[in-house]
């Protein structure tokens, strides 16, 4: 069983004969399976040793902490799907655009899906994660764009991580996603900081904001403007920095000691020195050059340089997968990233920018944590980043129950 990396980020193995007690959705002692049996009263061929108790023999298998998606567009409606067969025939983002495609054909179709069909979306989408293994994940709003929209698309990610049988939800408020069609940049900030930032805040259900900080997006500027009130109004801060160019947002998120600053892949290094410095994460989305044929980042400097980074997915329309273990895959077989170095970015380094609803320690196999495991189909945990298709795992505990795949 493998019950961390811990807290210190240092990577803990325990070997095989160890065991996990749960009570409730809490992780509550680990140890050898023998002083558990003593301790407990229980064996591993006792299947239900009392009414009050349940033990579950895994024959060796390996354990991991549930994973934890920091980075996704969960919420949207319609589907462009098309535009891969646009791309491969050499056609723009604005071409693209101009041909009822983009973001903007995505923001059309989400304002007029009613929240019923929003949350059915968002269900089969959440039971697609908990598959792979995500016991936990960030959810962005932005695909709405003006305050009725994107207060719905919160309302739906809250009513969503209520449910018991999906993963929890961490909520996003990121209506600086793209400036709405018909509208000139300054005035949609203006219309940001003086209506929908507001009612995000009177609402209440948003834990932190994010802002597309990119040439041709929100400038550096305008991300700032944003940035400093959300602040103000009690909301953590996330970024999307670099994903095309050098835009200087990195500059910003060690400002502002935003806690993720993400995509990032055109970041100088002396930046990401800078950033590490800030305590600033940085997180990469492998599922986005996967989809979009662009720049991988160079793991080998950031590796040697200890700079701290998680993985998500980045699901939305153009790159549509919430298989985390997938992502793991893509960054040890492509970009020679360590097999452990990829599960923690997606467990216990993914934890410190994405809390669990309940405040306690999750992203690790300890006591006192969040009983959300994954238990994989063998005795190598190295299996998880060599599963990109279907899934590495033959069960997940999600806040203490048990769920088979």
């Amino acid at each position: 069983m493998t019950p961390t990396p811990n807290a210190a980020n240092e990577y803990e193995v325990l070997g095989a004969g160890a065991a996990i007690v749960i009570e409730g959705n809490v992780v509550v002692k680990i140890d050898e399976s023998e002083t558990i049996e003593d301790e407990y009263g229980v064996s591993s061929s006792a299947k239900n040793p009392s009414p009050e108790m349940s033990t579950q023999d895994l024959e060796g298998a390996a354990v991991v902490p549930g994973l934890i998606d920091t980075h996704t567009h969960l919420l949207w409606a319609g589907d462009r799907s098309q535009e891969v067969r646009w791309r491969q025939e050499g056609m723009t983002y604005g071409q693209i655009a101009e041909l009822g495609g983009g973001i903007r054909h995505t923001v059309d179709q989400t304002r007029n899906a009613s929240k019923e069909q929003l949350s059915q979306l968002g269900y089969v989408r959440l039971r697609e994660a908990l598959h792979t293994g995500t016991t936990h994940l960030e959810a962005k709003s932005g695909y709405g764009l003006d305050v009725e929209s994107e207060l719905r698309l919160l309302e739906v990610s809250q009513h969503l991580g209520s449910m018991n049988t999906t993963p929890t939800i961490d909520p996003t408020w990121m209506g600086a996603h793209d400036i709405p069609e018909g509208m000139e940049a300054g005035a949609y900030v203006d219309s940001l900081l003086q209506e929908q930032l507001p009612a995000v805040l009177e609402q209440g259900i948003a834990r932190s904001a994010d802002v597309f900080c990119e040439p041709g997006w929100f400038s550096v500027e305008h991300t700032s403007d944003i940035l400093a009130e959300s602040k103000r109004g009690g909301l953590a801060l996330r970024m999307h920095i670099d994903e095309f160019v050098d835009g200087r947002g990195s500059e910003l998120a060690c400002e502002f000691r935003v806690a993720s600053a993400d995509h990032a892949y055109h970041t100088p290094m002396e930046d990401r020195l800078m950033m590490k410095d800030a305590g600033v994460m940085t997180g990469f989305l492998p599922g986005t050059p996967y989809a979009m044929g662009d720049l991988w980042p160079d793991m080998g400097e950031i590796t040697s340089e200890g700079i701290p980074y998680t993985l998500a997915s980045d699901f939305n329309p153009n790159c549509r997968t919430l298989s985390l273990p997938f992502m793991t895959s893509l960054m040890v077989q492509r970009c020679g990233v360590h097999p452990l170095a990829a599960l923690s970015a997606v467990t216990v380094r993914a934890a410190e920018t994405t809390p669990h609803p309940s405040g306690r320690v999750h992203g690790q196999i300890v006591e006192g944590s969040v009983a959300n495991l994954n238990i994989v189909d063998g005795k190598n945990w190295e299996s998880v980043v060599l599963r990109p298709t279907g899934t590495p795992f033959a069960a997940t505990i999600l806040n203490g129950q048990y769920v088979a795949h």
